[in-house]
């Protein structure tokens, strides 16, 4: 088979397994609007958050790690002075950068007017009698007091949220100038990146990130100069061949390591990507389309293989600055150069005697209609692209603590409606506003309960709280309608609340609902291909149900809501049928006893239907809490101890161990 013919296949084996250019799109697009939105309405508060990484540049690799990187907003670093005239010093503490005596990409960093917050002055030392800001004090400080459950990973806090995933977060500092030492770099820019681009990098600046250089002469005062926001963007300007590389070398590179101590993985993605944005700038390939990808990949494996020979690994940006300096030396640089060379010596080929790329590359080259199938848009079904926008992107706002910061979402809602925004970022934006207004719901029922405001504000305030869940319902999932019977149910309107319910159960046992990744394309599109994704997510679309833990919604889940926010955890999250066969028997149990142990029955004879696997904890907890409410307290037992026994995903370990007490 020609070289051609097999990139093409490895093309579409790729757009399978990383995604094709619509869903990587999607993915962009939503983490994009969501963080737009914060910062628009966190504007004024004092840490910024960024998520970075693998994930916001578009991967979605089973063990991609949830990178983010925090900077104090009311803090700037500045290259000279002289720049120190634009900022308003009552509201910017200032920050002075000194490379003098530091490795190319490593700086100090002065506190020149001795003005900062507790962290930034808790962690100076003196040097020469000024104030220098100790990357390892800072980073002790931020691992751990900000984030005491992490360790030090670099200059990151790492850790693993509930055994979920990884993140690692680097605490850092922005500057909103470009360095001086990577002014070569612009001129480097004539083919790529687009002029524009380059503008928009330059005009963002960079940050400095907590980890000194090992042979640098202040290694723990030290600053690495970072250029993560610029880097997002250069991967932003690939294009989708380029990208699936740049995928295909960081599996390439996850394999090569496999099985070695941290200590022996020499090579990591970071160079990876430093080859894939060398050998694009420097026009190594002159199309990058599908037929070329394998030559793209091996003018990459060559680059790299220079490099380890020439023990030189020259940063994109700071090309003095040599990323293998302290790393790839001696012995260790001739033994990795050496595994490198007999790959090299197989040529092209040896992708194919890996088992994690090879696989699905060979049931692409085994598919004939697969293998010459390079039209994007015919790689993927529709209701495998919306799976990308509705379920795996979209999520609630992140937990607003009162009204004024509701109102606060919705306002900026409403003026990013007006702006241009993508196809795929209408939808995301639409399901934010949906959750905003059940969070704004629940928080004005709780204002007006038990207080001395009189009938009439909660007559008021009780029709608001009504149409905001009725809104919600209209542009949000199906499962959105959980939150109405939920709020009839907490506010003794049984009737109603068993109305919604039927009126969810029918909508729910729809043969073309995606739920998750659970979805019968042929039959989703059959009940909504081609309609707008308005109606496809008020129809076709069901998530599970997020309860923020300083909200009340029902006071049966409250013990499981406080044990929740003990460890800092913001929400529950509930499987839709779950939470509606636990309404139903709460509406039923004291009137209709045979409807309530029917709902019981469905509850406890449909768990894998139920429940996402993921969220088997609280299945088993709601389980139990009916059991027990029936008086069936071994049931309740057995299924308080299965609880326990299952992926604590919504950290609810205290509470079911109380309840557990109780009837004991």
């Amino acid at each position: 088979m020609a070289v051609q013919t097999i990139s093409e296949s490895v093309y579409v084996g790729l757009c399978f397994k990383i995604g094709t250019p619509q869903q990587v799109a999607i993915r962009r697009d939503a983490l994009d609007i969501k963080e737009l939105l914060e910062h628009k309405v966190t504007g004024n508060k004092n840490t910024f958050v960024m998520i970075s990484g693998s994930r916001r540049e578009g991967f979605r690799f089973l063990d991609s790690d949830f990178d983010s990187m925090y900077w104090q907003n009311d803090h700037r670093v500045l290259w000279d002075f002289s720049q120190a005239t634009l900022y308003n010093t009552h509201k910017y503490k200032l920050i002075l950068c000194d490379s003098s005596e530091s490795p190319p990409g490593f700086t100090l960093l002065w506190l020149p007017l001795e003005e900062a917050n507790w962290v930034v002055l808790s962690s100076c030392v003196r040097i020469n009698g000024s104030l220098c800001i100790s990357s390892a004090k800072y980073r002790d400080i931020t691992c751990t007091i900000i984030q005491p459950d992490s360790t030090v990973h670099g200059p990151c806090s790492s850790g693993r949220h509930v055994g979920l995933f990884e993140y690692d977060n680097a605490h850092c500092f922005l500057s909103d100038f470009w360095p001086p030492s990577a002014s070569s770099w612009t001129d480097r820019c004539h083919s790529w990146p687009p002029p524009h681009v380059v503008d928009d990098i330059i005009r963002s600046g960079c940050h400095f990130v907590a980890i000194g250089h090992k042979l640098g002469k202040h290694e723990d005062n030290e600053w690495r100069i970072s250029f993560s926001h610029a880097e997002q963007k250069l991967v932003y300007a690939m294009n989708h061949t380029q990208f699936l590389t740049y995928g295909l070398l960081k599996m390439f590179v996850k394999e090569f390591n496999k099985g070695k101590s941290e200590e022996e993985k020499l090579l990591c993605s970071y160079h990876m990507k430093t080859a894939i944005f060398w050998a694009i700038q420097q026009n190594t390939i002159a199309h990058w389309c599908p037929q070329d990808l394998l030559a793209g990949f091996w003018v990459c494996f060559k680059l790299l293989l220079k490099w380890v020979y020439e023990g030189y690994c020259p940063n994109f940006f700071i090309p003095e600055n040599n990323m293998f300096l302290n790393k790839v030396y001696s012995v260790a640089q001739r033994n990795l150069f050496t595994r490198l060379y007999c790959l090299y010596k197989k040529g092209i080929a040896f992708l194919l005697q890996s088992p994690s790329i090879s696989s699905y590359i060979m049931d692409v080259l085994c598919n004939p209609r697969l293998s010459v199938c390079t039209d994007e848009c015919t790689l993927i079904s529709e209701a495998e692209l919306d799976s990308d926008i509705f379920l795996k992107n979209l999520s609630g706002v992140p937990p607003v603590k009162n009204l004024h910061g509701c109102m606060k979402y919705l306002h900026m809602v409403e003026q990013l409606i007006r702006s241009p925004l993508t196809q795929y970022q209408i939808p995301i934006l639409q399901k934010l506003t949906a959750s905003i207004l059940q969070t704004s719901a629940f928080m004005l029922h709780e204002m007006y309960t038990d207080t001395s405001g009189g009938n009439k504000q909660m007559y008021i305030a009780d029709k608001r709280s009504c149409y905001m869940l009725k809104l919600a319902a209209k542009f949000g999932f199906v499962s959105d309608l959980l939150y109405i019977a939920m709020y009839f149910y907490t506010t003794f309107r049984h009737r109603e609340a068993l109305s919604v319910i039927e009126m969810t159960k029918v909508k729910l046992a729809q043969p073309g609902l995606m739920y998750h990744d659970h979805v019968d394309p042929e039959r989703y599109t059959e009940a909504v291909g081609g309609r707008s994704w308005s109606f496809k997510m008020r129809h076709a679309v069901a998530g599970h149900i997020e309860l923020y833990n300083h909200i009340c919604y029902i006071n049966e889940l409250t013990p499981e809501q406080q044990s929740s926010s003990l460890t800092r955890w913001p929400q529950l999250s509930i499987p839709p049928l779950v939470l509606l066969h636990m309404l139903e028997f709460l509406c039923c149990r004291h009137v209709d006893p045979l409807r309530a142990q029917a709902a019981l029955d469905d509850l406890q004879a449909n768990q894998m239907v139920l429940t996402y696997i993921i969220f088997i904890d609280i299945y088993w907890e709601i389980l139990g809490i009916c059991q027990q409410m029936t008086g069936n307290h071994q049931a309740a037992l057995y299924s308080y101890t299965q609880s326990l026994r299952q992926f604590p995903l919504n950290r609810i370990h205290t509470a079911t161990r109380h309840r557990i007490q109780y009837l004991y």
